[in-house]
């Protein structure tokens, strides 16, 4: 496989996988314009004690308590891929075994660390002045009624089980829809890497 066929595979893996970031992004450039939308009025905004009981019906600890559960391992993933950099500025390009031993006990240092960067507490706090800015008692008190109905509960129990199908068909879709795309990139790659014939009136460079 020559380098801009190589060059191409890499590429349609990033592809394939954009999806997630430009929904993440959408996600971003759609909420920017409510930072400088009206506030709900005070005598309208929900009260702490509706707040309270909306996120337990609606389950919001459990779902941030399972988000920072996630942390952990993502930092894990950076750390090492840090430490695995570092490594290779020993020298002889490793970490002798004392040093190895002594770069683990920092890796797991760090690693419990990270479990206490943020508290389920602090991002519901957060939360709570954000959904006050942004929704009056009687919407909040409607969700309220929503998700502690039968209807609203089944709903949040069926969630994990349809996100976790739901993925793998987007990027499974992706995938496929991506693969012409991937093929035309790798074709414009290989004339790019042509060499050129000479310009008119030039001889080829000896």
């Amino acid at each position: 496989m020559n380098q801009a066929c190589k060059f191409a595979v890499v590429l349609g893996m990033g592809l394939a996988l954009m999806p997630c970031a430009a929904f993440a992004q959408a996600t971003a450039d759609q909420a920017a314009p409510s930072a400088v939308a009206p506030t709900i009025p005070l005598d309208q905004q929900p009260t702490k004690e509706q707040l309270a009981t909306l996120f337990e019906v609606m389950r919001i600890r459990q779902q941030m308590e399972g988000v920072l559960k996630m942390m952990p391992a993502m930092a894990q993933q950076q750390i090492q891929a840090q430490a695995k950099e570092m490594a290779a500025k020993f020298p002889g390009g490793s970490p002798t075994p004392e040093q190895q031993k002594a770069i683990q006990e920092v890796l797991s240092r760090y690693m419990e660390k990270t479990t206490l960067l943020i508290h389920p507490d602090e991002l519901i706090d957060d939360l709570s002045g954000l959904y006050q800015r942004h929704l009056t008692r009687s919407d909040v008190d409607a969700f309220i009624a929503f998700y502690a109905s039968p209807a609203g509960q089944h709903l949040l129990d069926a969630q994990p089980a349809i996100m976790q199908e739901y993925m793998p068909l987007i990027m499974k879709r992706t995938q496929e829809r991506s693969k012409t795309l991937n093929e035309e990139l790798a074709r414009e790659m290989e004339e790019i890497a042509k060499p050129q014939p000479p310009a008119a009136g030039k001889s080829p460079a000896k």
